[in-house]
Order: C-alpha cells, then sequence, then structure tokens
C-alpha cells in the first residue's frame, strides 16, 4: 500500500539525521529545546490547514507550516539565550504552551473535522509524494551541514568555553545546532507525532553512546538503530493494527532497555572476572 511505503521511505531517510543530531542533542543536553520545538510546531501545522482550506492556499502544506514554526521558535529561544537576560526555561515554557495553543485554535477554527491527535502522536496517511519530497530535501540539508560543520559542533558541545578562546563563533554555532533540531524534529511528526517526537530523538542516540567510544559511532549506531526503529515499529502496528507512533516509540524504548541491561551485565562480567584474577 502507498501510504505504508511513503511511511517506511520517510522513516528510514530520516534515521541519518537522527541518529546525527540525535546524537548532538544527547551530548550538549538540550532536549528540552527539542521538546518546546516539537509542541511548538503545531502551530504551523494548525495554521497551514486553516490556509488551505479557509483560504485555499493549496501548496501550504501541514509539513511546510510545522517547518516554519520549528525554525522560528528554535531560533528564538537560541537569541535569548544568547543575547538576552530573560531566563532560558521560561521563553521555553512559554514557547511550548503557546505554540501549541496556537495550533489548537487554528485547528478548531478550520471548517471540517480535523483531529489534532493524528498530529499530536502521528499518522503514516499524513504522508503524500509532496511530504516525502519535503523530507528528503530537509534530511539533506541536514547530513550536509553536519559533515561540513562536524568539528565546530563538536566542540560546542563537548567543551563551548574551550572553542571560545579558540576563536570559534560559538553563538553561530549554537544557533546552528537549534536549527538543524528543529528541522529533524519535523521529518518524524508525520509517523510518531509531536508529542513523541522527542523520544526518537533522543532514545536511539541515548542507546548508541551507551556502547559507542567516539561521536561518530554514536552518530553511526544511532541512526542504524533509528532505522530498525521505524521499520519494527511500522511492521508490528501493520499486523497487530494499533497506532504507527506508539509502536515505534515503544521498540526504540525496548532497544534501549535491552542495551542498559547488557552494558550492566557486561560490567559485572568484567568485574568477576577482575576479582577472580
Amino acid at each position: 500500500m502507498p501510504f505504508i511505503r511513503y511511511a517506511l521511505i520517510a522513516g528510514l531517510l530520516s534515521s541519518a539525521a537522527f541518529g546525527m543530531v540525535g546524537s548532538f542533542v544527547v551530548v550538549r543536553r538540550i532536549s528540552y529545546i527539542a521538546g518546546a520545538v516539537s509542541h511548538a510546531a503545531l502551530a504551523g501545522l494548525g495554521g497551514s490547514l486553516y490556509l488551505k482550506v479557509v483560504h485555499e492556499i493549496s501548496w501550504v502544506s501541514p509539513l511546510f507550516g510545522a517547518t516554519v514554526a520549528a525554525l522560528l521558535s528554535a531560533w528564538i529561544i537560541a537569541l535569548v539565550n544568547l543575547y538576552a537576560a530573560e531566563r532560558e526555561d521560561t521563553i521555553i515554557g512559554a514557547i511550548w504552551a503557546v505554540g501549541m495553543a496556537i495550533g489548537l485554535l487554528f485547528i478548531a477554527k478550520t471548517p471540517g473535522y480535523m483531529d489534532p491527535m493524528s498530529y499530536l502522536f502521528g499518522n503514516i496517511l499524513l504522508i503524500g509524494k509532496g511530504d516525502l519530497l519535503l523530507i528528503m530535501v530537509l534530511n539533506l540539508l541536514v547530513v550536509v551541514m553536519v559533515l561540513l560543520f562536524y568539528p565546530q559542533l563538536q566542540a560546542v558541545c563537548f567543551d563551548e568555553p574551550y572553542a571560545r578562546t579558540r576563536n570559534v563563533p560559538t553563538g553561530f554555532f549554537m544557533i546552528l545546532l537549534v536549527t538543524l533540531t528543529a528541522v529533524t524534529v519535523v521529518l518524524m511528526v508525520s509517523t510518531v507525532g509531536i508529542v513523541m517526537v522527542i523520544a526518537m530523538l533522543t532514545l536511539p542516540a541515548a542507546t548508541a553512546g551507551l556502547f559507542a567510544r567516539r561521536l561518530s559511532g554514536m552518530m553511526l549506531y544511532g541512526g542504524i538503530i533509528c532505522a530498525v526503529s521505524n521499520a519494527a515499529g511500522l511492521y508490528s502496528s501493520y499486523t497487530l493494527d494499533v497506532p504507527t507512533g506508539a509502536m515505534t516509540i515503544l521498540v526504540s524504548g525496548g532497544i534501549y532497555v535491552a542495551a542498559l541491561s547488557l552494558r550492566s551485565l557486561l560490567r559485572r562480567l568484567r568485574l568477576q572476572r577482575g576479582r577472580s584474577a
């Protein structure tokens, strides 16, 4: 069925971006920013639906609106963090709540039945050919930018004060990092939804971080784990007739718990061998 193929392709394509950017998010510990951006994307989703139905602007897709809203919210958070005296957690909470409120109001004022649950928790039926093309472009953009500025982004994530002493424009690369995070969040909104996309951004990377010794390895393993979670979640949801987003997150969470248990077991075995030796 076409919509299943579209969902599978979207999940596999976005895995590369999620493995890369998710590793930066986990290492830099900015998952709270990603959460605010993902929830603020609902404003763009609702606004695009309103423009498309009420004002008949056909080229405005929900995914395009989500991209615009996510980028705007990410830039506001980054600029406030860098240049304003306002508390960062305050602006994050405001964008998180206001973005969702605006999105729900737009959906409520759009004629016809618009189910916000499809956008909050994902719906593979929302992915069309146009959305798939946008996902491909966004994914390529994220991968290229990470490859081009990998050393600078790595420096900002691990030791920002030292990077500043080396004349690295840390402010610019912090803005670039939250921009890439916003774009990556949009890639999986259609399949796992706004509420659960933060889990896909952090769980595969966190799982990879349990065993990877280098950031590049963490990115590679995280991308593979994300691809496996997407494929397994899609297959199991089709087989069991349950929501795809929930199954994808459940698979990803199960992999993380299994990896955490395996690492603990390996540590105990090493300790026992060391004591016996």
